[in-house]
């Protein structure tokens, strides 16, 4: 794949040279797996499950895990035109040739996606049309534990918690190629591991449960890590080239019992299991010095459940504001937050708001057990808008068992209150309701419940539009019903679905979680055409029946789960079991209680594990004394000279501002801050590079709040700059005076064919007085642009030519010039990288 970087779109995606990306040697591993996530670059980067399995499965020195994303389709049409097949990031390397390809199942709308890369890799869909053992193709993930409308695709799949799971596979993958195993033994082998589901050793019974097919192998445990501060954690992960949530994130807990009725994650991922607060520290120490993020996450179901959250904040809020580094937390259930924390976020850098209600009335919020009253939302936006929030987003749901349109109209109602809970002071106020459509799922209370249809969820979402639009500083914004109604087919569905998956993806559906990308025909067709019913499957389902994953155990018990669908319908709360009474969901096996994990009750203490008996938030708090650091002070200014070379000729100059500014924070060289509501660093650049031309001599300011001596600038630098980024020089510069830009730039240009072609075309170009090309203005006027004078030399090499570019008139990107002078060129056609600038006589700068 690499080799077609220069026409790739958004190419930073493919590169595989992060800081922090992996690399060993191929000669000394014996077990090479893909992790694949089916979705673009920048979401997979941005989940953490990815970089967890990684640091687990790299820490083997035997094992390389590397990884691979969904290419956009653009880029995976010019794969196949140039028969190149999907590949991995770090080496390259084609899926068909790894022992282990695995898939991160996150969501039901990420189906078509994985056929989609395995056709890129000319891997069969189908376990059963692929004969060979390797590669083993698996997955895991939350959408796992339904598995059935994927499962033909898959050799194997991880049910629960992956790190110690995939570890084992790996290992088993290992013994199976050196003692020559076929897939079947293969397969039998991994069924000894906990969590692995062979889809092939059941029998599919199409809306029933699949029935098995190997005696002693009738169901699946989910697999459990039962103590996070036994487990690796990635301190030193992997920094993307731009991720939608590109910052440190630290999964502080797993598990929730707060006992949402609607909520899978919470029914599955049980225990609680908290880090303790040394770890956490470590963590983030560590982290913040290995990977330079300005931003970082405090991570788990409920973080504002997590029952050390104040003494977590209270070590970590120093580190973090010394630095400018913002704290992020995820969507928070009302009253999670003690005042002085907030007060604490909001002196760094204020990062949003988000409290998830789920429902606007009290009775609605009784019934999926939110355990949030009215008086206690309002007095938590109040806190908020008085640390100097001005907007505040609420998530609710809609469509949920037993709504009424009265209920809706609460939804109204609780803004207007949050609205007017701001006071006269915010001047910038914004409410945002953002409302999404009630999806049953498996292994919670509601998932024998309809999903309501697909004209009723918009007719619902029109009348929240119309109640809402004459009020002002609200607004409300909705889930798109169509995803919706899909995601509801494939997250209760069966077997049957993968051949919709199939016929779908024929259809041309891809990135179904895209809104720009979603269509429901191509899946309408596909279920008429496999005789299915749509709304069979986001229908009600009978209590007493079999379910199709009734086969895999979260467990939790099923009379559990039906005993709180009655308790939802009479609209009884079920207090949260860390600080209440048990309520025997049949997950913990302490204080005489047997598990129903009981193949590996015998290893693991599978029970809560919190910090502290009851939250500290709730305990009396002293309040804080915030005092800011001053991040403005200039004691030295530097210009740093640095190569990018190879991989990173494909960073754009956006790309670069935020891996600079990252190496200047691992490399402990503290950079000054602009002053102001959000604060900068002061980092300048020269002239942008085009992306794919690649320099010996470019060049970026920096103003320091410490001195240094430029040797150790570059010293520093140099050992946290990702591959193809090579500092070699600091100049000291004045703390003041603007600095000019190059007026002129040498260039060397490079015909790997087609040599005689360019060199004519060349020579015809600087024998011309005038060569005029037609630009559009930013007005998207045309303009007449003589390219002529911007060329003073063309001077001919043994490989091309060395052209020296005068930008004291104006300025044409390098690449478009060489580009337009020959011709019919295209990206790969020609090479080009910058030698040299040069600066006007009154700075002398030359490099």
């Amino acid at each position: 794949m690499k080799e077609l970087l220069p026409i790739l779109p958004r190419p930073s995606r493919y590169l595989g040279s992060e800081w922090g990306a992996v690399f060993k040697d191929p000669s000394t591993v014996t077990v090479r797996c893909a992790l694949a996530f089916p979705d673009m670059y920048e979401v997979g980067m941005s989940y953490l499950g990815q970089k967890i399995l990684s640091e687990a499965l790299n820490a083997h020195p035997g094992y390389w895990a590397e990884r691979v994303f969904t290419p956009d389709e653009e880029a995976g049409a010019i794969l196949r035109e140039h028969g190149a097949p999907l590949a991995t990031l770090e080496s390259d390397t084609p899926l068909a040739d790894m022992d282990v390809v695995g898939f991160s199942l996150t969501h039901e709308l990420c189906y078509t996606n994985i056929l989609y890369m395995l056709d890129l890799a000319g891997i069969p869909f189908r376990s059963a049309d692929r004969e060979a053992a390797l590669p083993l193709i698996v997955a895991g993930g939350g959408a796992a534990f339904n598995a059935e409308p994927v499962a033909p695709f898959f050799d194997a799949m991880v049910i629960g918690d992956g790190e110690e799971a995939m570890v084992q596979v790996l290992a088993a993958v290992d013994r199976a190629k050196s003692e020559g195993l076929s897939k079947v033994e293969l397969l039998e082998s991994l069924t000894a591991i906990p969590g692995l589901y062979v889809p092939s050793f059941f029998k599919d019974q199409g809306a029933g449960t699949p029935t098995p097919l190997r005696e002693g192998y009738e169901s699946v445990e989910k697999a459990v890590v039962d103590d996070l501060d036994r487990t690796p954690f990635p301190t030193a992960q992997t920094i993307p080239f731009g991720a939608i949530h590109d910052r440190l994130t630290m999964e502080i807990a797993r598990g929730c019992t707060r006992g949402c009725r609607f909520c899978q994650a919470g029914m599955i991922y049980r225990p609680v299991r908290e880090r303790s607060l040394d770890g956490l520290d470590a963590i983030l120490t560590n982290g913040l010095a290995e990977t330079g993020y300005e931003e970082t996450s405090m991570l788990s179901l409920s973080t504002g459940d997590f029952s050390g959250l104040d003494s977590l904040f209270t070590r970590s809020f120093d580190k973090c504001a010394a630095e400018q580094i913002a704290i992020s937390l995820p969507s928070l259930r009302v009253g999670s937050l003690s005042a002085p924390i907030m007060e604490r976020i909001s002196s760094i850098r204020r990062t949003g708001a988000t409290i998830a209600p789920e429902a606007g009335s009290q009775r609605m919020r009784d019934v999926i057990n939110k355990g949030v009253d009215e008086e206690g939302l309002l007095e938590h936006v109040r806190l908020l808008f008085n640390n100097g929030w001005q907007g505040v987003k609420l998530y609710f749901m809609i469509g949920l068992p037993t709504e009424t349109d009265e209920d809706l109209d609460a939804i109204l109602d609780l803004c207007l209150k949050v609205r007017d809970a701001a006071g006269r002071h915010i001047k910038r106020l914004q409410v945002t309701a953002a409302v999404s459509p009630f999806v049953p799922k498996p292994h919670t209370p509601f998932q024998w419940e309809p999903q309501i249809p697909l004209d009723e969820i918009y007719r619902r979402i029109n009348h929240l539009r119309d109640i809402f639009r004459p009020h002002k500083r609200i607004s409300i914004k909705y889930h798109e019903p169509e995803m919706t109604s899909l995601e509801g087919v494939f997250s209760r569905g069966d077997r049957r679905l993968a051949e919709v998956v199939e016929r779908a993806y024929a259809k041309g559906a891809l990135f179904s979680s895209w809104k720009d990308h979603l269509r429901l025909e191509p899946y309408r067709e596909a279920m008429a055409e496999a005789g299915l019913d749509w709304e069979e499957y986001t229908g009600s389902r009978d209590p007493e029946g079999p379910l199709p994953w009734d086969h895999l155990s979260s467990g939790v018990t099923k009379r559990f789960l039906l005993k709180e669908r009655e308790r939802a319908l009479g609209g009884k709360i079920t207090e949260d079991c860390r600080y209440g009474a048990c309520r025997n969901c049949g997950v913990c096996q302490f204080d005489g209680r047997i598990s129903t994990l009981a193949g590996q009750a015998g290893d693991k203490d599978i029970r809560p594990r919190l910090v502290f008996h009851q939250r500290d938030q709730e305990s009396e708090q002293p309040p804080y004394n915030v005092e800011k650091p001053d991040l403005t002070g200039k004691a030295a200014h530097f210009r740093i000279w640095y190569e990018k070379t190879g991989s990173a000729a494909f960073l754009s100059q956006l790309e670069l501002q935020a891996v600079f500014e990252r190496a200047f924070r691992r490399a402990g060289l503290p950079m000054t801050f602009s002053a102001g509501f959000h604060p900068m660093p002061r980092l300048s650049f020269g002239k942008a590079l085009p992306v794919g031309v690649e320099s010996r001599c470019e060049w970026i300011n920096v103003f320091l709040r410490e001195d240094f001596g430029p040797d150790e600038v570059v010293e520093r630098l140099a050992r946290t700059m990702p591959r193809g980024l090579t500092p070699y020089r600091a100049d000291s510069l004045s703390m003041g005076r603007k600095q000019s830009q190059a007026v002129e730039e040498i260039y060397e240009l490079r015909f790997p064919a087609d040599e005689a072609l360019r060199r004519e075309q060349w020579r015809a170009f600087m024998a011309e007085e005038h060569h005029f090309i037609e630009k559009k203005t930013k007005k998207g006027k045309p303009k007449q642009v003589d390219l002529r004078p911007m060329v003073r030399e063309a001077v001919e090499t043994e490989d091309g030519l060395t052209l020296v570019l005068d930008w004291r008139e104006q300025y044409m990107s390098p690449l478009t010039l060489c580009a337009t002078v020959m011709a019919n060129a295209g990206p790969m056609d020609f090479g080009l990288t910058k030698t040299e600038q040069r600066f006007a006589p009154e700075e002398d700068a030359t490099a």
